[in-house]
């Protein structure tokens, strides 16, 4: 028990206040030298009317935040694919691995499809993937999912700026006898398209990478 897990101040507040809030995020805080155990955390939680493994679920998210930063995949700055790994001390149970099923199905609001084959686990729906595949060192589970549309939509954006900036040009040389309306409409497509981007992208991976985060915290605590 001597080389047992120490939690300091600021992350024993992290931890109560992820464990009592099922939307909560752990961050990052300096590893401490000394402080509470898991157990002592636990203790302290049931006094406070906190399940013990709902502590143990917030101090596994910290761990999980510290060690693997989500990934993310952009276009133009913009965020079009996020992703998170996790390692696991070992392969799930047939139990388990249903139970992290039930975890995906409920925090991502899709029922997926499990393609399990071998010592391979998959589940999937569309973009969205979960796989836990063995490794070196034993195994870990892979998430990740991209936003289909949002690279064309960017791309349309761009090219109807580029026709409205040719166009521009052209009408200002005189080379086409056209109406202005044309440009502006060309020109007023794209930057809705790139705007749109730019607001919703990030939005939806900040909540891909929360839910993420709660889902490889929840499986390092079942399969611990």
């Amino acid at each position: 028990m001597t080389n047992q897990r120490r939690y300091g101040e600021a992350e024993v507040a992290e931890i109560f206040q992820y464990a009592a809030s099922p939307r909560a995020s752990a961050g990052h805080a300096p590893a401490p030298e000394s402080g509470f155990s898991l157990a002592e955390l636990q203790s302290i939680g049931t006094e406070v009317g906190i399940a013990p493994e709902r502590v143990a679920e917030a101090a596994a998210a910290l761990d999980v935040h510290r060690v693997d930063a989500p990934r993310r995949r952009t276009h133009l700055g913009m965020p079009v694919a996020v992703g998170r790994t996790v390692d696991l001390p070992r392969a799930p149970t047939d139990r388990e691995w249903e139970m992290l099923l039930a975890d995906l199905r409920e925090t991502f609001g899709a029922r997926g499809k499990d393609r399990s084959s071998g010592g391979v686990r998959i589940w999937t729906n569309g973009n969205l993937h979960a796989y836990v595949e063995p490794t070196e060192a034993g195994y870990r589970l892979r998430l990740g999912t991209s936003k289909g549309t949002a690279v064309a939509a960017s791309q349309m954006g761009l090219a109807s700026l580029f026709a409205g900036l040719v166009l521009g040009v052209l009408l200002f040389a005189e080379v086409l006898d056209e109406d202005l309306v044309v440009l502006l409409v060309f020109s007023l497509m794209g930057a809705i398209a790139l705007a749109m981007n730019a607001i919703r992208l990030p939005r939806w991976a900040d909540a891909r990478e929360e839910q993420m985060e709660r889902i490889a915290a929840r499986a390092r605590v079942l399969i611990a």
